[in-house]
């Protein structure tokens, strides 16, 4: 089990293309990390990087207090479950699993000690007789997780395990992790595009978009305090509406007036911004679709039905309001859904309001959260000039001069470098 250090990582393909920029992160031991972003956002690089799968172009790597850019894969003690399963057809489950085991030249007793303890870690010791072929998507990437286990890496790295299964076994295995997280003490990287599997398996999370990280927080921290609208529109299903408003800022008081509706901002979102020094603007609001209430009543903003989808226990209205589209959840209880009042005809009139504490307000021009404002980068002192130290007055030239000595080496000088130099 080890702690990981990325510090200013950076990747270039062909001196073009930038992959990622200056990725900085400190992971703990034992942590569960997972990386999150839209395809090309470079979390899948990343985690090739630190897998020693990718050459870095710029910044450093350690494992366990050990710089490893330059170390080569086998040698860095960790253990990767690829999208695909990468299983060997001609093997069965046991063999699969062990193979790691038998190149490192592992006594058989120990080999088959460790094969079945991740067999039943996994639920798959029936399985072991039977070959690829004969197992379901699910069990297939249980075998692949097995023959990461039975190695003990300091750093177990998955990229996108679940994203060749269907929905149902998306959210069994997401279950099996889980549990598996529990049982195996080591340090997860995870990289996947479905922010309901980073918000479910993740002790932090990495929002990243094309090679930049965004935000890095817990998942109540990046839902309920997203640094940006890219962050706000990522995470959360269905995803966060957003309109146009107006910030009004009376003393240390705030409030936001949007379709001619005004709200009234909680005081410790009041005390945030005036914190920020946000004075009075045009922003972007933000508001998730469950904190939005369905009113028909005056100060409610006025809004029209375009079309109602039955979920379950809830409805999610979708409105055309302030010339944007939204969407309003709306619970159901059964006695509404059975009386047929879950769903609101097309072309509806209604109104709707908000909370003051629910509602998040973005920099119109950057989209940063004006409550949560980016650090300003410490300026570093500047350099005292030094006086220059006094050179001693030059010896007086002998009486009778010397021989001149040739200035060429009578022999060729070889540049040997700098010897403290890393190689």
């Amino acid at each position: 089990m080890a702690e990981l250090s990325l510090r200013k990582v950076k990747k270039v393909y062909d001196n073009t293309v930038v992959a990622v920029q200056a990725f900085d992160l400190e992971i703990a031991d034992k942590e569960f990390i997972v990386l999150v972003g839209p395809s090309g956002c470079g979390k899948s690089t990343t985690l090739r990087m630190v897998a020693g799968l990718e050459d870095i172009t710029d910044g450093e790597i350690y494992i366990g207090g050990r710089k490893v850019n330059s170390v080569p894969p086998k040698d860095r003690d960790i253990a990767m479950v690829f999208q695909n399963y990468a299983l060997y057809p001609h093997m069965t489950v046991y063999d699969n699993i062990a193979y790691g085991l038998k190149l490192r030249k592992f006594p058989k007793r120990v080999i088959d000690q460790k094969v079945r303890e991740a067999a039943e870690i996994l639920d798959i010791t029936e399985l072991l007789k039977r070959k690829p072929k004969a197992l379901s998507g699910g069990q297939r990437q249980r075998v692949a997780i097995g023959r990461a286990i039975v190695r003990e890496p300091q750093v177990f790295l998955m990229d996108e395990p679940l994203s060749n299964l269907d929905a149902k076994l998306r959210n069994q295995m997401r279950s099996e992790i889980l549990k598996l997280r529990q049982k195996v003490n080591t340090t997860f990287i995870y990289v996947t595009h479905d922010q309901t599997e980073a918000m479910t398996l993740g002790d932090r999370i990495v929002i990243m978009k094309e090679g930049f990280v965004q935000q890095v927080g817990t998942p109540q921290e990046v839902f309920h305090h997203p640094a940006n609208l890219f962050v706000a529109g990522f995470i959360g299903s269905p995803q966060m509406n957003t309109f146009d408003a107006r910030l009004t800022r009376t003393g240390d008081r705030y409030s936001v007036e949007v379709g001619g509706a005004a709200v009234a901002l909680s005081p410790e979102k009041c005390r945030r911004l005036a914190a920020a020094g946000a004075e009075s603007q045009e922003v972007v609001l933000g508001i998730r679709p469950e904190h939005i209430t369905l009113t028909g009543g005056p100060g409610s903003v006025p809004a029209e039905v375009d079309v109602s989808e039955m979920m379950g226990s809830a409805v999610h209205i979708h409105v055309r309001a302030c010339g944007r589209e939204a969407v309003i959840v709306v619970p159901v209880s059964e006695e509404a859904a059975e009386r047929g009042e879950d769903t609101l005809a097309a072309g509806t009139a209604v109104g709707f309001t908000f909370r003051g504490s629910a509602v998040h307000v973005f920099d119109r021009e950057t989209g940063i959260n004006l409550e949560f404002p980016p650090a300003a980068p410490a300026e570093e002192p500047p350099e005292e000039p030094q006086a220059e130290p006094e050179l001693p007055p030059p010896p007086e030239a002998p009486a009778a001069a010397a021989e001149e000595v040739p200035l060429e080496a009578p022999f060729p000088v070889r540049d040997l470098g700098d010897p403290f130099a890393e190689d």
